[in-house]
């Protein structure tokens, strides 16, 4: 039954990922990858806030696997942010490019943990 719900969770991450992306990419055109920016910072707070919810505040473990393996893996996207992050380097725009990576990874981990520190304060 887990491995059900692991799936339908990753079937609805990747969707709301779909629905995110075209609608940022639809309100703020550019060629920076905002949306997936955005998806995965997100995500990675969603998953820090899961996190704590377990590890401070008793919630099930199974919580884990259906929302951060299902549904927080299907959401997040960092192939494509590498792959985002490769073809800015070859329109001859390096420094965006690594910016892009570095800005992305430094998000991600600070979103995460500040998410897990939020709910042990609470």
């Amino acid at each position: 039954m887990i491995a059900f719900a692991v799936m339908v969770a990753g079937a609805l991450g990747a969707v709301t990922r779909f629905v995110v992306d075209g609608a940022i990419r639809r309100r703020w055109p550019s060629t920076t990858p905002w949306g997936t920016f955005a998806i995965n910072v997100s995500g990675s707070a969603l998953l820090g806030v899961l996190a704590g919810l377990v590890v401070f505040h008793g919630a099930p473990h199974d919580w884990q696997l259906v929302f951060g393996t299902g549904f927080c893996g299907g959401y997040t996207t960092f192939s494509t942010a590498a792959f985002e992050t490769v073809r800015l380097g070859q329109q001859e725009d390096r420094w965006r490019s690594a910016a892009y990576a570095v800005g992305t990874l430094v998000a991600s981990v600070f979103a995460c943990a500040a998410a897990v520190w939020v709910v042990w304060l609470v």
